[in-house]
């Protein structure tokens, strides 16, 4: 037996013993990345349809998020300037990630680190991990596309936001340079793979809500470019006005997504993995 296969085996031996206790108020670092690698190598096994339609309804549930904030910004842009606006946005921005975390719907940024995992424990290959990296984008992007033409006709129809508030704020998430949004998604990123993190370190559910809450609003009052809402945010506004244009719009996603995934493997699934396997003789 090789050097590398020796050191995988006590790898394997050390997540083995991280049994979680119940007893225990604080999970350990092995038992949050034990649990981290056997809910990667579930979906893993889930087949191509399974996937694509989970990642489909994530898409479509952050949705809310985007229906809630277009609202809050139409709602008080009479009573406070444009930058308090998008700053007080972050209050309501959290409720389609509690929708998608909670209802376990496969989203690409909570779920980076998670499918990385695996791949750093030789449990799937490269090549698996960017099949179903590209599955999960699909679907989210998918349903990110579906959403944002059922909420351009129905936000004016119901008076709670109007085509000019759609414009402001993907014009918003999209007016920076490339190199700015490439490092503000790896900071979401970054960000999003604590989430999954710590939502696995917690025990129960108000806790859970408290993460989730705490860093996407976090995210959003920052202006951290998330490549799903993100998504819905710009194609919106593309669709609406001459400000962005097509090119634009695929520019700006590509580099939110691919900040986003070097965010959520490298700072999060790679460092986790890291910390913990440099104390295995």
């Amino acid at each position: 037996m090789s050097e590398e296969e020796v050191k995988q085996q006590n790898i394997d031996q050390e997540l083995e013993k991280s049994e979680v206790s119940e007893e225990s108020q604080a999970k350990s670092h092995g038992e949050i990345l034990k649990e981290q690698i056997c809910e990667g190598r579930k979906i893993y096994t889930l087949s191509t349809s399974s996937v694509l339609m989970s990642s489909f309804t994530a898409g479509l549930e952050l949705g809310f998020s985007y229906m809630m904030l277009c609202s809050m910004f139409y709602f008080f842009s009479d009573y406070l300037p444009e930058t308090s606006l998008f700053k007080i946005i972050a209050l309501v921005y959290p409720l389609g990630f509690i929708l998608v975390v909670l209802g376990q719907s496969i989203l690409f940024t909570e779920q980076t680190s998670l499918l990385t995992l695996p791949v750093l424990n030789r449990k799937h290959g490269l090549g698996s991990l960017l099949r179903i990296w590209g599955l999960v984008i699909l679907g989210n992007l998918i349903g990110g596309w579906l959403i944002a033409f059922v909420m351009l006709w129905l936000g004016p129809q119901l008076h709670i936001f109007d085509t000019e508030t759609i414009v402001k704020i993907g014009n918003h998430v999209a007016d920076f340079s490339l190199p700015t949004i490439l490092v503000s998604a790896i900071l979401a990123g970054w960000m999003m793979g604590l989430l999954s993190w710590l939502v696995t370190s917690s025990k129960d559910t108000v806790s859970r809500i408290i993460i989730i809450f705490l860093i996407t609003a976090t995210m959003a009052f920052a202006g951290l470019h998330h490549s799903i809402i993100g998504n819905i945010e710009v194609f919106s506004a593309y669709l609406l006005g001459p400000e962005i244009t097509l090119g634009r719009y695929l520019w700006v996603q590509s580099t939110a997504l691919l900040g986003n995934a070097v965010g959520g493997a490298f700072f999060v699934a790679l460092l986790k993995y890291r910390a913990f396997v440099n104390n295995v003789s």
